[in-house]
């Protein structure tokens, strides 16, 4: 039996959260006072006036129901969120981002009743084994041979790996990873920026999350990491992404004699699907070119104007994640479930009340997938 409804003040944090509005802010909207929001959020205060809760509904945008559903502990999420600004990004857009990978592993727990997803595919690591290595196996796992990887993307969700895409409202977050525990299954989920959508940009991004996956131990709080010890995870997670994307022997019999010369690195990345800046750090890395050599190609990215915009950027398309929003289409397309079942089950099952047009923002769902309508059903009569 579900919970009898009441107010929970975690939602109110959430959804203010979410909005983008500070305390501050919210208790003027109400006409509160700033101590009182910040009592309802921590529980102080059970049960505001419902006509507050309405008014917190209408402001925030958010279901009434989604202020009095009860925690869920049916997803378990480790310590650690991979972020790869965290040094340089607010904690407040961190945690905004947080909350929706939460909703998207939530939303994910309910699909896998009715869906069979990838199971996940990831070859062991040893403790020997060096970046070089852990990359190779995981191309050899996946079966992705030696040359180009087209659409990284596909592959990821293919073997396991839960990938949605967020607009941030900061422009320091890339991309992040979470593991989760779902009735005792393991799965990684990687969150992409719809921000920085060039396909060189987003291969590199699922590449990184893919090196902490591999390499780092996810029950460490990262943070309480030091700076230096924070900044070397992620320089392992650079270096695999590299050595994913550009595979060493192949990268060094590909890039032949021409290591210094820029224009054959843009012609190499309509091949690789790789940025110009990561293949040229690449051959640094590999000793295909000096670093003295490296930066003058720098320097020469940056005289031209190509540094943060490159050539081929607008040009290279790579596919999006798209299994869950081919999991909820599924549903409906076969009469499965109807959209409004989808929202209710969602509701009173996992204690998870949204708008359809929040759903379909986080699942990458087209715009109406999830609407429902009241409609007035019809008595079929004949004529005598």
């Amino acid at each position: 039996m579900k919970d009898l409804k009441s107010f929970n003040g975690k939602r109110l944090k959430t959804a203010r959260t979410l909005k983008g509005m500070s305390i501050s802010e919210l208790a003027d909207a109400l006409d509160l006072q700033r101590q009182t929001v910040s009592m309802y959020e921590s529980g102080k205060i059970s049960n505001p006036d419902f006509p507050k809760v309405q008014k917190m509904s209408q402001l925030l945008n958010f279901p009434i129901d989604f202020f009095l559903d009860s925690d869920t502990e049916l997803v378990k999420a480790a310590p650690s969120t991979y972020f790869r600004s965290l040094l340089t990004t607010n904690k407040k857009y961190r945690y905004e981002q947080e909350i929706k990978i939460n909703f998207v592993s939530t939303i994910y727990a309910y699909l896998s009743e009715y869906i069979t997803f990838p199971q996940v595919n990831l070859p062991s690591v040893y403790d020997n084994d060096t970046i070089e290595d852990i990359a190779e196996r995981l191309r050899e796992c996946w079966n992705l041979g030696c040359g180009p990887i087209d659409n990284l993307i596909f592959h990821a969700e293919q073997n396991g790996i839960i990938l949605t895409s967020f607009a941030t409202t900061t422009s320091d977050i890339d991309a992040f990873s979470q593991k989760i525990n779902i009735n005792d299954e393991e799965r990684y989920i990687v969150a992409l920026s719809k921000n920085k959508n060039t396909a060189a940009r987003l291969h590199f991004d699922v590449a990184h999350e893919l090196g902490h996956i591999m390499l780092h131990d996810w029950e460490d709080d990262i943070e309480n990491l030091s700076p230096s010890e924070f900044r070397e995870r992620e320089q392992q997670a650079n270096d695999f992404a590299s050595a994913f994307l550009l595979p060493k022997e192949t990268f060094i019999k590909e890039i032949g004699v021409f290591a210094d010369k820029l224009n054959y690195y843009i012609e190499l990345k309509k091949k690789w699907k790789v940025s110009v800046a990561a293949m040229i750090r690449r051959s640094k890395n590999l000793g295909l070119i000096t670093y003295d050599r490296y930066q003058a190609l720098m320097r020469q990215m940056q005289k031209l104007g190509i540094r943060k915009s490159e050539p081929l950027d607008d040009v290279l398309v790579t596919a999006q994640p798209s299994l869950l929003k081919t999991a909820v289409e599924m549903l409906i397309n076969d009469n499965v479930l109807t959209a409004k079942e989808i929202l209710q089950e969602l509701s009173d099952e996992y204690n998870l009340s949204l708008y359809s047009e929040d759903i379909e923002t986080l699942l990458g769902l087209s715009r109406g997938t999830l609407k429902t309508s009241n409609i007035i059903p019809l008595h079929t009569l004949k004529l005598k």
